[in-house]
């Protein structure tokens, strides 16, 4: 099994895919959290743990780590710390530890900043963010959904490198596909939006992948 650490696994759409892989027969989930409180209730579901903390030092957090999803974000009080510079710290200690995927929640509309009417500075430090990845080296999937909800999952989406509209989606789906994205045959070093839809999550990333191909 891989070890996959999730960076904001505390969170909401990170518990969910904490959950995921915990029933996957592929992965194991590795929680980053950054109070030690945090840590019992994962104990408490037999699932690991490791203290981090994005605004400091990290190196430590990815021993032994095969791949990283990183779903971690500011709630929009420190966006440059955290969603820009904490994302680009965990970026470059996974390409020295030799991470083989690293998967990043984004956000739809962080193409393009400006032409947001509001969240401009989250956008901005999500592009940031992105690019870094991209520019890394490491093998990447960034998936960007539009506005998050906490609907039930359907476990069926729109997914287009570029979709051209707004619209919602359940974070249990984000959270599908981004679990999706870990796998080897899936999409690598593509970027992608997601919505709400009919297609199944797997059947979405396979088209996807002959769109490419």
């Amino acid at each position: 099994m891989e070890n996959i650490l999730v960076a904001g696994a505390n969170g909401t759409t990170g518990k969910k895919i904490v959950q995921l892989l915990k029933s996957s027969q592929y992965f194991n989930p590795i929680a980053m959290v950054r109070k030690p409180e945090q840590v019992e209730q994962f104990k408490s579901e037999n699932v690991s743990t490791v203290l981090g903390d994005l605004t400091e030092d990290i190196t430590h957090t990815v021993e032994n780590i095969d791949k990283v999803i990183f779903a971690a974000g500011s709630g929009g009080k420190n966006v440059v710390e955290v969603d820009q510079e904490g994302a680009k710290r965990l970026i470059a200690i996974s390409k020295m530890a030799n991470v083989n995927k690293f998967v990043m929640l984004s956000s739809m509309g962080a193409d393009n900043p400006e032409e947001a009417e509001d969240l401009q500075d989250y956008l901005k430090a999500k592009q940031n963010a992105d690019e870094h990845l991209v520019n890394s080296g490491l093998n990447y999937v960034i998936v960007r959904p539009g506005t998050l909800n906490n609907s039930e999952g359907k476990g069926k989406i729109e997914l287009k490198q570029k979709l051209n509209k707004r619209g919602d989606i359940s974070r249990a789906d984000v959270a599908q596909t981004l679990v999706r994205a870990l796998n080897d045959d899936a999409p690598n070093n593509e970027i992608f939006e997601i919505l709400e839809g009919e297609t199944l999550i797997s059947e979405a990333m396979n088209q996807l992948d002959t769109q490419i191909s």
